[in-house]
């Protein structure tokens, strides 16, 4: 059980970092903002995004958050890691941030693993 736990928090500390803290606090930076102009969106997606990735992360990290809500915000971000990896895909074509959104999807493929995992126990 000692090693679910290492790695459920381990893959979803990752995901709160990737998606809660560092869009938290770089949200605002001219860099985020031309991101997602690049990518065709209007400037307040990027605001609503952030908002949401962070409310999931909250979702995710509190354990008294209820189970129904916390399988909502695991599918809240598979679906924004594979529309990210998408819309890199469009404007871009196939090149490393097409995939890296991929990478964080296998992340918290993992935590959600561990979630049921743990549930069992």
């Amino acid at each position: 059980m000692k090693k679910e736990k290492i790695i459920f928090w381990s893959t979803t500390l990752i995901i709160a970092v990737f998606e809660g803290l560092i869009p938290a606090l770089t949200s605002q930076t001219e860099l985020a903002q031309q991101g997602i102009r690049h990518l065709g969106y209007p400037s307040y997606f990027g605001i609503a995004l952030v908002i949401f990735k962070v409310l999931g992360v909250v979702a995710l990290v509190v354990p008294q958050v209820p189970n129904r809500l916390k399988e909502w915000a695991y599918a809240g971000f598979v679906f924004i890691f594979l529309l990210a990896a998408i819309s890199h895909a469009a404007v871009d074509g196939m090149n490393g941030q097409t995939f890296f959104p991929l990478v964080v999807l296998v992340i918290l493929g993992v935590s959600y693993f561990y979630f049921h995992k743990l549930k069992e126990i």
